[in-house]
């Protein structure tokens, strides 16, 4: 398998899941999520809930924004990138542009479960390349 393709598969599994444990270690951000980090034993990451909430939680996001859109190229099934992409971008606006608001951290929560369900639903129903030119008969 060429890197592209690869790059493209793992990365949204990666940016899913580092996104959800960043998103588990900031307790003041999302008690629900960092309550459930708890309980798994990811409490101690809450000493670093700065790294966490600025660094790490919009990289991964970044990471699965560009693998979706990476595999959107290279598979060719736009309708799989923008469901992928939709979930990465709406983390990264709850973040920035509509922090303020109340209804933020419902759009984050949401935007978590949907990267999550996304990966999931790539891995089992792996996307295959769509090819423009039809063979010949």
């Amino acid at each position: 398998m060429r890197p592209g393709p690869l790059l493209a598969r793992i990365g949204d599994k990666l940016g899913a899941l580092g996104s959800l444990v960043s998103a588990a270690g900031c307790a003041i951000c999302f008690p629900a999520l960092a309550s459930l980090g708890a309980a798994v034993g990811l409490g101690f990451l809450q000493q670093w809930e700065p790294l966490l909430l600025r660094t790490l939680l919009p990289l991964f996001a970044g990471l699965a924004l560009a693998a979706n859109l990476l595999g959107g190229f290279y598979h060719r099934r736009w309708h799989r990138a923008a469901l992928g992409m939709l979930g990465p971008v709406l983390l990264l606006l709850s973040l920035y542009p509509w922090f303020d608001y109340s209804w933020s951290s419902t759009v984050t929560y949401g935007a978590l479960a949907l990267m999550v369900a996304v990966a999931l639903w790539d891995l089992r129903f792996p996307p295959k390349r769509r090819c423009d030119v039809q063979p010949k008969e």
